[in-house]
């Protein structure tokens, strides 16, 4: 059955309809960045660059490192941005576009988010670098999709438990990342498990003029524990990524560099330097 043109979107080019992309035009390797001007920071290590696609916010390079044909993507900031940029990734891999059907023989993108984030815990200093080994989303955006079951609900029952979750808000969940990959970018640096939150700050216990609906909402984070589970830092895109890469079959994986400590109150004053280590890290990582 082919999919209707109101539901897969393309341009004049033929490209999806939000990445401006074809199928040529992206490597087995995508690394997403937040930051569309980060995308020539990435790609300015690379061998060759192949493609350059713009579009709204999504900023695509494609090129060659070390003979291996790599994308950058910037994505944006925010779960619902994540949702276009898996969606439209995964059917150019996996969609005969032309034709508009699926196809039998269904391909593994590498997906990686290169980002910043902040700490909650006070061992986790500023400048470090996380691997994400599991994503706790606070969005909701798991269960627009039918899934099986990738969320990990003993721990996310706890969490709700120690919380005292208010139940008007989206059920929290919790999603695991690729193993090999974790274990690859996680050399030598921090294994942590990530709060992807819906905004940048009362959804992240911020406080500027309007006064929060939960005061002690860090507090409690920063203190959950379940076994051997607790929460290390906050970022805006990692659920999606990891919950959305298991329901369609992509490898994926997030490295944040800490730019702020919220339980300590510190803030990176170089951390421009530090991106650009992260990012040096996890290419000669990923095409060695």
């Amino acid at each position: 059955m082919s999919i209707k043109s109101s539901e897969l979107i393309l341009n004049k080019r033929g490209a999806v309809y939000h990445l401006d992309l074809r199928p040529e035009e992206i490597g087995n390797t995508v690394l997403l960045v937040g930051d569309p001007g980060r995308v020539k920071q990435v790609s300015t290590f690379f061998d060759q660059i192949l493609y350059k696609r713009k579009n709204r916010e999504f900023i695509t390079h494609t090129g060659i490192l070390n003979e291996k044909k790599i994308s950058v993507i910037s994505s944006g900031i925010g779960t619902d941005n994540i949702d276009i940029v898996m969606n439209e990734l995964d059917a150019l891999v996996n969609v005969d576009l032309e034709l508009k059907k699926r196809k039998k023989q269904l391909k593994k993108l590498r997906t990686i988010r290169i980002g910043t984030c902040g700490a909650i815990q006070h061992d986790v200093a500023v400048n470090s670098f996380v691997v994400t080994e599991h994503a706790m989303g606070l969005d909701g955006l798991l269960y627009y999709y039918k899934h099986k079951s990738i969320n990990n609900t003993a721990v996310s029952k706890a969490f709700e438990k120690h919380c005292k979750w208010n139940k008007k808000l989206p059920a929290p969940y919790v999603v695991s990342g690729n193993t090999t990959l974790i274990k690859l970018l996680g050399k030598d640096n921090i294994i942590g498990n990530t709060i992807t939150a819906t905004g940048f700050y009362a959804p992240q216990g911020r406080v500027l003029r309007i006064e929060l609906a939960d005061p002690i909402f860090l507090n409690r984070l920063s203190t959950f524990s379940y076994k051997n589970f607790s929460l290390s830092n906050f970022e805006m895109e990692t659920s999606a990524i990891y919950a959305l890469g298991k329901i369609m079959g992509h490898n994926t994986c997030t490295i944040c560099l800490v730019v702020a400590n919220r339980v300590n109150g510190t803030f990176s004053t170089n951390y421009p330097l530090y991106v650009k280590k992260l990012i040096r890290q996890c290419l000669q990582r990923l095409t060695s």
